[in-house]
């Protein structure tokens, strides 16, 4: 794709996944990546099989619920390659979300926590990557979204609530600094199992997908990585402000 030899990415939730798919998609591109995780070991195997096949990469420790390690985050990628061009906001806390239910009967303590990460962490992330972005003279941010904040699931309540502030957000970026040279978009994957997930989907839902979908399979990582990749390059130049459905064909917007 256009664009990215020597950009610099921080990919926020880049270790296992549509994170870790992505870095390593971004640096085959030619980006140098930052690879932030809440499980360090996760984040050093992916920047190590991306230096090991030739590209840029740098693990770093990280926690979306503190804005110190935000921070760093960040200052990682200025103090490794000079500068940021791009962020890849995709940090979940994927324990919770099984805890979640309708509004009569969450956890206070799983909304909070929810909420926490999916939209507070991601607050702090854009506030923090978008003076590096500004330095460059723009840049671009991808937020992985999900069809949880326009579909008006039963249940999950605190999940949607979260994605949709997120597309908020997104598009607050996209409206307020636009004009200089920033785009922010979203994308909104379908089922996509991960090694973190695979095992806790149950399989009758899997067969619910495949049979009612519109496509023969379900996602990959790689799918989504696409995409953002693509947002994040200079081929996406002219878009902007956009969440974008990549399932398949299960939501027809």
């Amino acid at each position: 794709m256009k664009g990215l030899d020597g950009k610099v990415i921080v990919v926020a939730g880049g270790g296992s996944g549509i994170g870790a798919a992505s870095a390593r998609r971004l640096a085959q591109e030619g980006a140098s990546v930052v690879v932030g995780d809440i499980a360090p070991a996760a984040a050093e195997a992916v920047a190590a099989q991306i230096t090991g096949e030739g590209g840029r990469a740098v693990a770093v420790a990280f926690d979306m619920a503190d804005e110190a390690s935000i921070k760093n985050l960040i200052d990682t990628a200025v103090r490794s390659y000079g500068g940021l061009d791009g962020l890849h906001a995709n940090a979940a806390d994927l324990g919770v979300i099984h805890q979640d239910g309708d509004v009569l009967e969450v956890p206070l303590a799983v909304f909070d926590r929810t909420i926490d990460i999916n939209l507070r962490g991601h607050l702090l992330c854009t506030r923090h990557a978008l003076p590096e972005l500004l330095k460059r003279g723009g840049g671009a941010i991808v937020y992985t979204s999900s069809a949880s904040a326009f579909i008006g699931e039963p249940s999950r309540v605190a999940y949607g609530i979260s994605k949709s502030g997120l597309n908020a957000l997104m598009r607050h970026v996209a409206s307020r600094w636009g004009r200089e040279g920033i785009r922010a978009n979203a994308v909104a994957p379908g089922l996509v199992p991960t090694e973190k997930t695979r095992d806790s989907i149950p399989e009758q839902f899997i067969r619910f997908a495949l049979d009612s979908g519109r496509s023969p399979r379900l996602g990959e990582p790689e799918d989504i990585a696409a995409l953002v990749t693509l947002l994040l390059s200079a081929d996406g130049a002219w878009i902007n402000g956009q969440v974008i459905s990549i399932d398949g064909g299960a939501t027809l917007r």
